[in-house]
């Protein structure tokens, strides 16, 4: 089974239809969404209406950071995350709103496979695992949850890695490249970080998503040519978001 793993999609339309479209080219069986479905971005209920749709029809979804700050923005605004936050909540519907509150933090894929937005340590505590002492806890964290975990697929960092533990329990880190299929045999345990598909944050403005192929052991890591500048553009037609974020989705930071 091949699966479309998309993390981190902030509200992004553009990114999103551009990834759908390159995973279904590529033969994408089924789809996961690891969290970060809103904010930052210009088209949350338009985003949510998608997921939504695929979700029905049997595509997975967990919950991140970003949801909850969409269904409960803070009173006072403090930070410029804070205006998106607000600016979101406004936008979703009661039916957007009670897909969010129900999303679970982490689900399972087939028998070995967890998904979560951010580290297994702790799902709603939000850690990055951005670092190997961060994937070690994450891994730790998943394996006694549930000894038969092999993988664990997550998103929130906004780049793309991937981790593994060697036969003496060493914990190494790879750097995919775009495009080229990394065996992940199930005799180690592997966490993917499978980047952002609406707001990468490695100076590279390209989306981004992983396929997970569980019949050949296999990720490759995408990188998407989308129409940033559209997108960039809905974000500054709202005249509530901060311009900061689309100069982000522009550059690629």
């Amino acid at each position: 089974m091949k699966y479309a793993l998309l993390a981190d999609l902030h509200s992004n339309l553009h990114a999103l239809d551009a990834c759908l479209e390159h995973a279904r080219a590529h033969d994408a069986q089924q789809f996961a969404f690891l969290g970060d479905l809103v904010g930052y971005g210009g088209n949350p209920a338009q985003v949510l209406d998608r997921v939504m749709d695929m979700v029905s029809c049997g595509a997975l979804c967990v919950r991140g950071n970003h949801e909850h700050m969409a269904l409960h923005p803070p009173t006072v605004i403090r930070q410029v995350q804070d205006e998106g936050a607000a600016w979101t909540h406004d936008q979703l519907q009661p039916l957007h709103k009670s897909f969010l509150e129900n999303l679970p933090l982490t689900v399972k894929l087939e028998q070995d496979v967890l998904l979560a937005h951010a580290s297994a340590d702790s799902p709603g505590s939000w850690h990055y695992v951005s670092d190997s002492g961060a994937a070690e806890r994450c891994m730790r964290a998943a394996a006694e949850q549930d000894a038969s975990i092999r993988y664990v697929f997550v998103g929130h960092v906004h780049t793309q890695s991937l981790y593994f533990l060697t036969p003496t329990a060493k914990l190494m880190r790879f750097s995919p490249e775009p495009g080229v299929p990394v065996p992940v045999p199930p005799h180690r345990q592997w966490l993917a970080v499978v980047g952002s598909c609406g707001q990468p944050r490695d100076r590279d403005p390209r989306a981004m998503y992983t396929m997970y192929d569980s019949d050949a052991a296999t990720l490759t890591f995408h990188r998407v040519v989308y129409d940033h500048m559209a997108a960039a553009a809905t974000v500054r037609r709202t005249h509530a978001m901060p311009p900061h974020f689309a100069d982000r989705l522009e550059w690629g930071l």
